[in-house]
């Protein structure tokens, strides 16, 4: 940890306690000149002083000593860094003629580099992290990241273990992208045991033929999930601030990337919600979905909305209508989507929820079932464990539960479901939108050769 300092909240400082309170089992040495021990580990003075045979350097220093830093790492045998400083080509021409120095140092000392200006990186299977940003323990999960901003290892992690319920097996922030680049690292996760998913945020492609090739080979086996930065005129512009980001055409970036199996998606906002549905259900098999609903318009404008998203609402077979209309009373005609609230009303809310979607996940017709949830307290709150075993019954299907009704029941719902492997969703038509991203998925992986 080459910048390692004990002043609370500085990056050297922040980024030692985080390889601590991930337990990661390896040696940590810091250096800084004034020595002696910070956060429990040895500090020397100089890179010359460290023992030999380090694996990896992360530096913290400001962007002006980053090439001379390289070539003493180098020296020393040091042959991965992480380099963290901003302040090259994103900023200006001074900037961009510091980063044509630290790349020449990079060249002369044979060394691979991730970033300058990056975050770092996570490897919860190595209990590891390179990040600056205050993390605590990061939770373990088999999604991974590879993304063009440090934020992925910093503020949108924390956002993941704050406000979701899934973890993560390797975070790769790609910063500037001097040296490792997304190509390189799609193919070290394609062949991850560790790793089940992919997402990306990129606002350019360094080697777009290396990265179509690896990704065509990578989407066959695993879902590979790309949000693109910079597609608008403002967005390439703020790109160029970013991250010394040049936008590659649109469309010409759209037919490649369908011809590589990579399913694009438009929000940022996805890169989670995705990832927690891949993190605990299956790819749905097809693009056909049931949904229970506690209101008639519900039936009406999520029909609507699932068609926008490429979704179907198929016809159900006959013996599941006469299952669900069995529940049902006599005036209302039970169908596809399923109006729910005349049967809770007359069987309570487990037994109508809990039979209806038994019915419709076990109908060859219906890939994914969504259940909008009523929960007020005037209503009941019922127990959720019917839910979870449903969900454990019909593992091949994906079960998202979203919610209508009070915010403190949805809630609390949320946090009982998603640790028990039921994605939940506060906004209504969010199961939606995931479900038209992942038939998509379904498609790519299951494309012609």
């Amino acid at each position: 940890m080459i910048g390692a300092s004990s002043t609370p909240g500085k990056p050297g400082n922040v980024l030692l306690k985080n390889i601590r309170d991930n337990g990661f089992p390896g040696k940590v040495y810091g250096v800084n000149p004034r020595g002696g021990e910070i956060e429990g580990y040895p500090i020397f003075k100089t890179i010359d002083e460290l023992p030999d045979n380090i694996d990896q350097a992360i530096i913290t220093l400001p962007a002006q000593y980053n090439p001379a830093t390289v070539r003493a790492c180098g020296a020393k045998g040091i042959e991965a860094l992480v380099l963290a400083a901003s302040g090259f080509a994103e900023v200006d021409h001074m900037g961009g003629e510091l980063q044509d120095d630290l790349a020449a140092a990079i060249a002369e000392s044979g060394v691979r580099v991730l970033g300058p200006n990056t975050t770092g990186h996570v490897s919860m299977p190595a209990s590891f992290t390179s990040s600056f940003f205050p993390l605590g323990q990061v939770p373990r999960g088999r999604i991974s990241y590879i993304t063009q901003t440090g934020n992925f290892s910093g503020i949108s992690l924390r956002h993941i273990m704050s406000a979701e319920n899934y973890g993560v097996a390797r975070v790769a922030g790609l910063g500037n992208k001097i040296d490792i680049d997304e190509s390189e690292i799609l193919e070290y996760l394609g062949d991850d045991p560790e790793t089940a998913a992919i997402l990306l945020y990129l606002e350019n492609i360094k080697h777009p033929n290396r990265f179509m090739e690896v990704a065509a080979k990578v989407t066959r086996e695993k879902p590979v999930i790309l949000l693109k930065g910079g597609s608008s005129d403002a967005g390439a512009q703020a790109a160029l601030a970013h991250t010394a980001s040049l936008a590659s055409d649109d469309r010409i970036l759209d037919g490649a990337l369908a011809q590589a199996g990579v399913t694009r998606i438009y929000k940022y906002s996805h890169l989670f919600q995705i990832a927690k549905a891949l993190a605990v259900m299956p790819v749905p098999a097809g693009n056909r979905v049931s949904f229970l609903s506690p209101s008639g318009a519900f039936t009406v404008c999520m029909t609507d909305f699932s068609r926008s998203q490429g979704l179907d609402v198929p016809p159900i077979a006959e013996n599941t209508r006469k299952r669900l209309q069995s529940l049902a009373p006599p005036f209302i005609r039970m169908r596809n989507p399923v109006d729910i609230y005349g049967s809770v009303g007359a069987h309570g809310y487990e037994h109508a929820y809990g039979d209806a979607m038994d019915a419709v996940l076990s109908d060859k017709a219906i890939d994914a079932v969504v259940v909008i949830m009523m929960l007020t307290g005037e209503s009941g709150i019922p127990d959720y464990d019917f839910i979870v075993d449903l969900a454990r019954k019909h593992p091949k299907k994906p079960i998202y539960v979203t919610f209508m009704g009070d915010h403190v029941h949805n809630v609390a719902c949320k946090a009982y479901l998603e640790p028990r492997g039921v994605p939940a969703y506060m906004l209504v038509e969010e199961p939606f939108e995931v479900l038209g991203v992942l038939a998509r998925c379904r498609a790519a992986l299951h494309r012609p050769r």
